[in-house]
């Protein structure tokens, strides 16, 4: 016996506690997830909407210009898909499997209902998600809410690459930033093949960004704020925000970084820009 489960055996018997190990929670097989078997009561939510982008590419920007609608509560990056559930005994699953609920089911209860209560705290009437990881799982995020609207932000990949790089240059150099970030551009280009959504490009957002809003808000069905220009609080410096820093400080839309050239591109990137229509 180690002196591990000794200390720990001890802790049972004279404190009424143990330690155990946390478990990863195991993900439910893709053939578990399916819709709501009752939209009406299964989902709280109306039309959410998610962005969809790599990382780095103005996502920060667009969830601000979006927050200040006045019937748009986008909060910072929720990550409600890493939220699992798991049955802590064979009867637990049984009485959740006789309500008609697996484990996929379940998750998605949960996933509605933090993103519910946060909406319902705002006041307002829908609820915008930017979390970029979200385009690895976008089509159980679309199984969950079927009614969900998706906007696709798109932005030069070799500027991503560059921002991803700069924003960490301890932690990567710059091949290994524009290969991680290449992995959430290929993951937003499936997104964009396998759903229905609208592309907006950071490029554009930064020069025309009434333009641009104007068209999420038709996407969207709601009518245009002029509140979505001028978003920022003056004097608040919010941290990590890389290129856009300034743009919420100040609260007005900059343009961003001149694009690179073809030569300033990595061959790496090259193919997603052609994808793109930046080459």
């Amino acid at each position: 016996m180690t002196w591990q489960t000794k200390l720990n055996s001890a802790l049972g018997r004279y404190a009424g506690v143990r330690f155990e190990r946390v478990r990863k929670a195991t993900p439910p097989p893709e053939s578990a997830v399916r819709p709501p078997a009752d939209p009406a009561t299964d989902r709280l939510l109306t039309e959410p909407v998610f962005i969809l982008s790599p990382v780095r590419s103005g996502s920060t920007l667009l969830r601000a210009m979006l927050d200040a609608h006045p019937l748009l509560h986008a909060p910072h990056e929720l990550h409600v898909r890493r939220l699992s559930v798991g049955f802590g005994t064979s009867l637990a699953r049984k009485a959740m499997e006789a309500l008609g609920h697996n484990q996929a089911d379940l998750e998605h209860l949960l996933w509605d209902r933090v993103l519910h209560r946060e909406l319902v705290r705002s006041g307002k009437q829908y609820i915008v998600d930017k979390t970029p990881a979200n385009s690895f799982a976008y089509q159980r995020i679309a199984t969950c809410w079927p009614d969900a609207r998706f906007v696709f932000l798109l932005r030069h990949p070799a500027s991503i690459a560059t921002s991803w790089y700069e924003a960490s240059p301890d932690k990567r150099t710059r091949a290994e930033a524009a290969a991680d970030a290449l992995r959430y551009m290929k993951a937003v280009q499936r997104a964009r093949k396998g759903l229905t959504g609208l592309t907006v490009r950071y490029e554009s957002l930064t020069t025309d960004p009434e333009r641009e809003t104007r068209a999420i808000c038709e996407f969207l069905s709601i009518p245009w704020a002029p509140e979505m220009l001028d978003y920022g609080q003056p004097g608040v410096i919010r941290k990590g925000l890389g290129d856009w820093q300034d743009k919420i400080r100040s609260g007005t839309v900059q343009p961003g970084r001149d694009l690179p050239t073809p030569e300033e591109i990595p061959e790496i990137l090259k193919p997603m820009c052609q994808s793109w229509g930046y080459l």
